[in-house]
């Protein structure tokens, strides 16, 4: 019973999460209640951007320049395999989601990926931690350029995007990031003593977001658009988009003849969609419109990633040990933080 407790437990920032979209169902802000939410969440969001600068530090994002193929392979799948497989299934199936749905997940397939539980599964798995750490960091750096561009480039063509929130996001985020990056020498040492307050920002300024998007979903009737097929098929979607992605990326590891440790890296790395980066942006690209609906696939796929690479990180590590795996530790538990960032 133990055991199935630990499967079926709930991360406590997921249970956050969920509870205010039901906070938002029940009490969304109207008038200029939304308005203060609103300018709150963007406010919060720079901060988290800003912060983000002052974090990274450029040696530590250059330290797994050596392992390039690796990093490669992680891009690769990120950038290149993820949006080929969302465009792939609105190509053949396009009437399976409304077209809101449809951008959000192709918003989702163009996302960095995540950092924490990426090097968290990684080390927990016993696969090479310095790999993913640079792997992440380094999606994460190409994200804040690139999701922006293949968004313009894939989802202006279908309509659901307007090009100048490309441009926002250059302002509101990745400027946020430069400024970060600017303070870093003054701040960097500040910044690493409270990681509880920046922890606090990160995840403060996502439930902000979460609230916002979903308060104006309640707007635009976001729980009489969705009926019980269209939630059924999407999480059938982002269940199939994610096993895809991981025998793809177990897959070339082995073809690409990377070692154990590597192989687990990319495949950490190379599976997940960053739910921090991804509400934020689609706030920006998607401004003016319902977001309820474009960031309820990032959010299902965030739960589904969540819970696979957790059973597959235990499996992977009574596979090296040979033992029986100890309980997972909750992921709101930041994993030992990057050298120098």
């Amino acid at each position: 019973m133990k055991a199935l407790r630990s499967r079926l437990a709930v991360d406590p920032y997921i249970a956050a999460i969920l509870g205010v979209v039901g906070l938002a169902s029940l009490v969304p802000a109207v008038g200029p209640g939304m308005a203060a939410a609103s300018t709150a969440a963007t406010a919060m969001i720079a901060l988290m951007f800003f912060l983000q600068g002052v974090r990274l530090s450029p040696q530590a994002a250059l330290a797994g320049a050596r392992h390039w193929r690796l990093h490669a392979v992680v891009l690769a799948c990120t950038f290149l395999l993820f949006p080929a497989l969302g465009l792939a299934a609105r190509a053949i199936a396009p009437g399976l989601l409304t077209p809101p749905l449809w951008s959000g997940l192709l918003l989702l397939c163009l996302l960095p990926s995540t950092v924490q539980s990426s090097i968290a599964f990684t080390s927990i798995a016993r696969g090479n931690v310095a790999a993913a750490i640079c792997a992440a960091t380094a999606s994460n750096l190409f994200g804040i350029l690139l999701t922006p561009l293949l968004a313009g480039l894939l989802l202006s063509a279908h309509g659901g995007l307007s090009l100048r929130g490309v441009a926002d996001v250059a302002i509101q985020l990745l400027l946020p990031f430069v400024a970060g990056q600017v303070a870093r020498p003054w701040l960097g040492d500040w910044v690493g003593r409270h990681r509880g307050l920046t922890a606090l920002v990160d995840r403060g300024s996502i439930l902000l977001v979460v609230y916002v998007a979903f308060s104006e979903g309640v707007a635009h009737g976001i729980w009489h658009q969705l009926d019980a097929r269209q939630f059924a098929v999407l999480l059938l979607l982002d269940a199939a988009l994610l096993g895809g992605v991981l025998l793809a990326t177990g897959a070339l590891g082995r073809l690409l003849r990377f070692d154990r440790a590597d192989r687990l890296a990319i495949v950490f790395c190379g599976s997940k969609k960053s739910l921090a980066s991804g509400l934020p942006m689609a706030s920006v690209l998607f401004a003016g419109q319902s977001l309820g609906l474009v960031v309820l696939p990032l959010m299902l796929f965030h739960q589904l990633q969540l819970m696979a690479c957790a059973t597959l990180a235990r499996r992977y590590a009574v596979a090296a040990a040979g033992v029986r795996s100890q309980p997972l530790p909750p992921l709101s538990a930041s994993p030992a933080p990057p050298p120098a960032a």
